[in-house]
């Protein structure tokens, strides 16, 4: 009985605590997001003005043709007319770059805000926000329709200010567990960036940025929050695969020809705009912890080497990227105040503006403000970055006045607008910054035509020769570690039709049509399994969600027990996605081969597995032979690993 009655008891409780949550969540929403009242303050959309035979669009509705409007004119000229019409509160908006969802059905974003989320309605006409980041979107042709719909939005501000919208990398092959990058239907899909390091061409990887500039635009993303030219010289950080490795000079040639195949020699209507990250790098962490996180906030120079990872973003600069992005890290010892970059005057204004000459946009990483919240609540802290006893809005102002031009993940333009108003930022130095991203939006030809067409969209998209290529980067981006003879000849490529097969980790549809797949290892000739990468679960997570795998480069004594139990077994394959440079000592030692990658599909695996494509690829890192030797090597210097188990460059072929 009482049983019972506790078991009701408690259902009734879970009832009315869910009822609660959602009367509040209805109650906070409409509270705290008057989208009403932003949709009141829509505009009409602008008149097309046809002078000297011509046609412009009236984007400020006054039926007059304005310079910022003419797109005969210099793009300077039309920046400084439009800035000179602007508010403080127009101006303070576009400091502001924000994460954007869709609504259901590609509808505009909704109501909700979790994660400081900005409802595109409230951040057009609220907070004159113009600058959007899109996390995830409708597939092709959706995702086309959804972005028009919000430019059309957009056109009815008070200026008719465009949106320019960015993206993280997009083209990844894999659907899941890709470290960096999201798949994205009806894109082309490649190998991971660290991938495009494993084959080292210059030519092919410009190739990959002109399609992947060109499927950018063709849906209307104008900005690429890439590339990464940070140096993989510390084999523990969680971020490798974005990377491309850890030789400077090889990074620093990819990171150019990849941002001239997404720029072009010029920004212009059909380039997409490069974000270069993480100035002036971000690879070496302390102990390998990502900065994302409170614990991993120090970047270290043990091995004094600074200049070292400067290189490929100097490069950058050579080759016009025009926007750099600063990490969150704080560069211990390497400049008068141990701040992060985002901070740090000696980083941004002494060495980038003026030692480097660099005149372009430079964004913060995502939240380097605000603490994270959820409904309203603090889930997350400010994660310190050496300024955590200052405000949101003295941390707004140190940034400024470091050299900052815009703040990623945030969305509080009233603390820019309330230090003009004391008078402790200079509307002059506000206006710095607003030119470079206006100037950046005419360049992009946004004031012009911010829509796209949208069948040439479908045509634009996973085109014949897009898709040939990117599988052609995910067989050339693999590489063979080893592959041992047995009864006198190598065990790869396997014969086509000849065998069953035991796998594990991988499609079996995929390996159909090479070989007989069997449910048991003991019924079959070749075991094929695929490793999940080593790392310590539980770190790199933001509200339990893994972002990052962290920490050990070791399969554990209870991870590796069944595997080498199988390769004792059976001739035994082992593949595995390499997104950091593990630890596979005695994997190698016994396996009859060893494959690895950096991003693929199954099928472009099993078509190295049977020689159906001569593997190429060639390690863009050292690989540790031992945890110890880890420990021992410095997060800034390349190469140091004591008995590396193979060395940059190694690769097998047929």
């Amino acid at each position: 009985m009482m049983k019972k009655f506790f078991k009701y008891t408690g259902i009734f409780f879970i009832a009315i605590l869910t009822l609660f949550l959602i009367l509040f969540a209805a109650y906070y929403f409409n509270r705290a997001i008057p989208i009403w009242k932003a949709e009141s303050k829509a505009g009409s959309s602008p008149e097309i003005l046809r002078v000297d035979g011509l046609e412009f669009r009236d984007l400020n509705k006054n039926g007059l043709l304005d310079p910022y409007e003419d797109y005969r004119l210099p793009v300077e000229e039309r920046v400084e007319n439009l800035l000179s019409q602007m508010t403080l509160e127009e101006k303070a908006g576009l400091f502001y770059h924000t994460f954007i969802f869709p609504g259901k059905d590609g509808e505009l974003a909704g109501a909700m805000n979790p994660f400081n989320i900005q409802p595109v309605q409230d951040g057009l006409f609220n907070k004159h926000m113009h600058f959007y980041n899109l996390y995830n979107t409708p597939p092709g042709v959706e995702a086309a329709r959804w972005l028009n719909r919000i430019q059309k939005l957009a056109e009815q501000t008070r200026l008719g200010i465009p949106v320019t919208f960015s993206s993280d990398p997009r083209h990844t092959a894999m659907e899941e567990g890709a470290a960096v990058g999201v798949h994205t239907v009806g894109f082309s899909h490649w190998t991971e960036p660290i991938g495009f390091a494993a084959i080292a061409d210059t030519a092919f990887i410009r190739k990959f940025g002109e399609i992947a500039a060109r499927e950018y635009r063709a849906i209307g993303i104008h900005s690429a929050l890439h590339p990464m030219v940070d140096l993989a010289t510390e084999p523990r950080w969680g971020r490798i695969s974005g990377t491309f490795g850890e030789d400077a000079g090889l990074s620093a040639a990819l990171g150019a020809a990849y941002i001239r195949g997404f720029q072009g020699d010029s920004l212009t209507s059909s380039s997409v705009a490069t974000m270069t990250k993480h100035f002036p790098g971000g690879g070496p962490q302390k102990d390998g912890w990502d900065a994302h996180f409170w614990y991993g906030k120090d970047q270290a120079y043990p091995g004094n080497n600074f200049d070292y990872h400067l290189s490929p973003f100097i490069a950058a600069i050579e080759a016009n990227t025009a926007q750099m992005m600063p990490y969150y890290g704080v560069p211990v010892g390497q400049t008068s105040e141990d701040v992060a970059f985002a901070f740090n005057r000696e980083i941004l204004t002494d060495l980038l503006r003026d030692e480097l000459n660099y005149d372009g946009i430079v964004c913060t990483d995502w939240g380097v403000i605000n603490s994270m919240t959820l409904f309203g609540f603090e889930v997350m802290k400010h994660r310190g970055f050496g300024v955590d006893h200052l405000t949101a809005k003295e941390r707004t102002l140190k940034a400024i006045h470091a050299g900052v031009d815009q703040f990623g993940g945030e969305a509080t333009p009233h603390h820019i607008v309330e230090l003009v108003r004391s008078g402790e930022l200079s509307e002059e130095r506000v206006d710095e910054s607003v030119h470079r991203l206006l100037r950046q939006k005419f360049q992009l030809g946004l004031f012009d035509n911010p829509f796209v067409d949208i069948d040439e969209a479908e045509e634009s998209l996973a085109t014949e020769e897009a898709l040939s290529l990117g599988y052609e980067s995910q067989l050339r981006s693999q590489v063979l570690l080893s592959n041992r003879e047995i009864d006198g000849d190598a065990l790869l490529p396997l014969p086509v039709d000849k065998l069953s097969l035991y796998l594990e980790g991988l499609n079996p549809e995929a390996a159909k049509k090479f070989a007989f797949i069997v449910d048991n290892p003991q019924d079959a000739d070749v075991i094929i399994l695929n490793l999940q990468p080593p790392h310590d679960p539980g770190y790199g997570t933001i509200m339990g969600i893994e972002i990052f795998r962290e920490g050990r480069l070791y399969y554990t004594e209870d991870e590796l027990k069944p595997v080498m139990d199988l390769i004792r077994s059976k001739p035994t394959i082992i593949t595995t996605y390499l997104e950091r440079p593990a630890i596979l000592t005695e994997i190698v030692e016994e396996a009859g081969a060893v494959l690895v990658n950096f991003g693929t599909t199954d099928e472009a695996i099993f078509d190295i597995l049977f020689g159906r494509f001569n593997p190429q690829g060639k390690l863009p890192f050292d690989m540790p032979s031992n945890w110890e030797s880890v420990l021992n090597q410095y997060e800034d210097v390349p190469f140091d690993l004591e008995d590396p188990l193979f060395r940059f460059g190694f690769g097998l072929s047929y």
